[in-house]
């Protein structure tokens, strides 16, 4: 199983998509922000505080891309393809099931563990290029740290357009958690 390089981020899942809206799995369907989506990303912008990042990437995914030009003011450095959301395949559109298939691969989709390597490998080359950079992508994401940090992918959907602050603990730990814009400036853990 891959690992993570300890070293902290930040997180902003996108604000509400029109599927969100729907309840179906969005998966990488290019769908767009809703209306309330789109406030919930300018919301996020005092969130965020006025932080100079050091790197902000996005999923090239509408939902992910258009939330970072609405938080940041400005559009991401870049964006990078392995931040896209999990392909679902023929779940894809589909109703949100109540219990979420993860470890199963969905016909035409993406197998549970290629999706973790793709995102650890692809949070590992940013978190080498930069210090805390803010990342945005899906809920997905933060279920993949879930399971190389805590062997699970389980525990609370991460938040539409809430930053978290995602970032080793101790020796071996990881903690999720929301980010503090005034408290990261202050204790020195993002850039200025």
């Amino acid at each position: 199983m891959p690992t993570l390089i300890r070293r902290p981020f930040v997180f902003l899942r996108h604000g509400q998509s029109t599927r969100n809206l729907e309840r179906r799995i969005g998966g990488q369907h290019d769908v767009a922000l809703t209306a309330q989506g789109e406030e919930e990303a300018r919301r996020a912008r005092v969130l965020l505080g006025d932080i100079d990042w050091s790197l902000v990437v996005s999923s090239p995914l509408e939902r992910a891309r258009r939330t970072a030009e609405l938080a940041l003011g400005r559009a991401p450095d870049r964006l990078v393809d392995g931040l896209m959301e999990r392909h679902w395949g023929e779940l894809e559109g589909q109703p949100i099931p109540e219990t979420i298939p993860y470890m199963s691969t969905p016909k035409g989709g993406e197998s549970w563990d290629a999706f973790v390597t793709r995102i650890a490998d692809t949070l590992n080359a940013l978190l080498e290029e930069a210090d805390t950079p803010l990342i945005v992508g899906h809920s997905g994401l933060v279920r993949a740290v879930r399971w190389l940090t805590a062997g699970s992918p389980h525990g609370p959907r991460s938040a539409n357009a809430v930053p978290l602050w995602i970032a080793p603990e101790g020796r071996r730990a990881w903690s999720i958690a929301p980010f503090d814009a005034t408290l990261a400036r202050t204790n020195g853990s993002v850039g200025c």
